[in-house]
């Protein structure tokens, strides 16, 4: 039985919430918010449209005392960027495992995190989307970039207004991932030859768009998320695989595509090592 807390109770936190009290084989034994939600104290069970099971939600200000109390094998954190950096010197401390699906981290920022997890060793998967079609998506958008670099690369993606960070952190990630498929010839790409347009409007759960144009045809990849559902399937497959691991991850080591990758690639003639190296 793998414990989990939930740092997070948003739309999407609340799906996950939901998916992991239905699983035979976890448990949610704790929940956090912030410090004035008006959840605080409240029972998760109410929270989420359960029957309740006896977890009370705690202020992140208590977030020490109640892990140590909770003891739980893995956190899911979906909060934001501020407080997951906040809390990583408790999270790190008690070396709890932790799969962090917020975005809005600087460079600097997922720096820290990563070296926090070699240091500390314990285990954090970074998954700025953690849904598995949009994981696909990135892995398509990287297979394209090797075969057709003298193609032009552009990035849409659509969220709902209530979304702060822009580009997504999604966005960015596809973004570094063309530019190291692009970069497999050993030239040396900008960062700018990727252009990403952001639009926040309605309700939109979330939608990425890859146009890939050449002189004579265009190729478009795209993923849309209509429920915040998908987003809890792909915390589900996250929690399976940090539970007990340690080191940084992400969401390509979850559904293990370096290995479709280098399987697809390995034997072609026409892609060299340095392709094969940028995937891993």
């Amino acid at each position: 039985m793998i414990r989990v807390c939930l740092i997070g109770l948003g739309r999407a936190g609340k799906e996950i919430a939901r998916m992991v009290y239905d699983r035979d084989d976890m448990k949610l034994v704790s929940a956090i918010c912030r410090p004035n939600s008006d959840k605080k104290n409240k029972s998760l069970g109410e929270v989420i449209g359960v029957r309740d099971f006896g977890v009370f939600i705690d202020s992140s200000d208590n977030l020490e005392k109640n892990l140590i109390n909770s003891k739980p094998d893995v956190i899911v954190d979906f909060s934001n960027s501020e407080a997951t950096i906040n809390n990583m010197s408790i999270i790190s401390k008690l070396g709890i495992n932790i799969i962090i699906g917020t975005t809005g981290f600087s460079e600097g920022d997922l720096k820290k995190i990563e070296n926090i997890a070699r240091l500390k060793k314990f285990g954090i998967i970074y998954a700025p989307n953690i849904t598995v079609g949009v994981n696909v998506l990135m892995t398509l958008t990287k297979i394209s970039s090797v075969l057709l670099n003298n193609y032009d690369f552009q990035i849409t993606e659509i969220h709902h207004k209530h979304k702060k960070d822009i580009p997504s952190g999604t966005a960015v990630k596809i973004k570094d991932e063309i530019i190291n498929g692009l970069k497999y010839t050993g030239e040396n790409i900008s960062e700018n030859i990727i252009p990403i347009n952001s639009v926040r409007a309605g309700g939109v759960v979330g939608k990425h768009e890859v146009l890939i144009v050449g002189e004579d045809d265009r190729i478009t990849i795209s993923h849309e998320s209509f429920s915040r559902k998908i987003f809890a399937a792909g915390a589900i497959k996250a929690i399976e695989f940090i539970y007990n691991k340690v080191g940084f991850y992400e969401m390509k080591e979850v559904m293990n595509l370096s290995k479709v990758i280098e399987d697809l690639f390995y034997n072609n003639e026409a892609i060299d090592d340095i392709a094969i190296d940028n995937y891993k």
